[in-house]
């Protein structure tokens, strides 16, 4: 928060708000957010978004806030820039930094329900044609092994054996596990989908899923260390440390008012006065 008339460096801009500047990604994807280049004349008014200087006029990024000479326009189509409350300020700052953060963790959720997904419907098709394909199965996987010098035989204590005793596990359990793995990937598409809309509640239901999560996945590296674990693992401490801390979950660090007191910071037109340079002429 500032105090009295003090102005605000562009979002993205200075230490607090470290190195990788969010509206400059936007912008290079996008392209800058620009106003007034219709316009036929410049008022001082407007000089929060654009000034003229020198035969040009420098036009101010909303995004960003870059500053971009043009010359005025051959065919005008309007007399003035568009009045404040016509201008769609796009997002920035804060609330532009929590879009690519969520909607990365939303695509990260989103392989997770696509893999549980598949896992669910190979189970529940495995339940339902678990004699008809016992038989085949036995019989390639009986001579592959055997080929490979392996022991032969269902009743081996090789790969073959241990894929045995999946075709001996009751069909109520395989539909049940079956359903705990669908459940679980819906669970995870509903965390993509409410993540990607930037909702609160699937930001509470992504730290709460996330952190249960953590403890049979320590509980796992205690047994047997992989790379693939560790991965893991980090992803989803930083996911769970993100949203608890950066989103201010649970009333962390003030809740939810003082996230949205920040996030006022850089919304609207009232943000873009805030800014640098400031009007015309300081």
């Amino acid at each position: 928060m500032t105090g009295g008339n003090e102005l605000l460096p562009p979002p993205g801009a200075g230490p607090r708000r470290g190195w990788l500047h969010y509206e400059l990604l936007g912008c290079a994807r996008s392209g800058h957010e620009l106003v007034g280049r219709d316009a036929a004349r410049i008022r001082p008014e407007d000089a929060v978004v654009v000034r003229e200087q020198g035969g040009l006029r420098w036009h101010r990024c909303l995004r960003c806030d870059s500053w971009l000479p043009l010359p005025p326009p051959e065919e005008p189509s309007r007399e003035y820039p568009p009045e404040p409350h016509e201008v769609d300020i796009p997002l920035r700052g804060k609330l532009l930094r929590d879009r690519y953060v969520l909607r990365l963790i939303a695509l990260d959720r989103l392989v997770h329900f696509v893999v549980l997904a598949a896992l669910a419907v190979g189970v529940f098709a495995f339940a339902h044609e678990r004699q008809a394909l016992s038989g085949p199965f036995f019989r390639i996987a009986d001579a592959l092994q055997g080929a490979l010098g392996g022991r032969t035989g269902s009743s081996g204590d090789g790969m073959l054996g241990e894929v045995a005793k999946a075709f001996d596990v009751r069909a109520s359990t395989l539909w049940l596990v079956g359903a705990v793995v669908a459940a679980y990937a819906v669970l995870e598409g509903v965390e993509a989908v409410g993540l990607w809309l930037a909702k609160r509640w699937a930001e509470y239901l992504t730290f709460v899923a996330t952190a249960v999560l953590l403890v049979p996945e320590i509980y796992e590296l205690t047994h047997k260390v992989s790379v693939f674990k560790i991965l893991t693992l980090l992803i989803n401490l930083a996911v769970v440390i993100y949203l608890l801390f950066a989103k201010r979950l649970f009333g962390l660090r003030g809740g939810g008012r003082a996230e949205q007191r920040e996030r006022e910071l850089d919304t609207g037109w009232s943000a873009l006065e805030r800014v640098l340079p400031g009007p015309a002429g300081d």
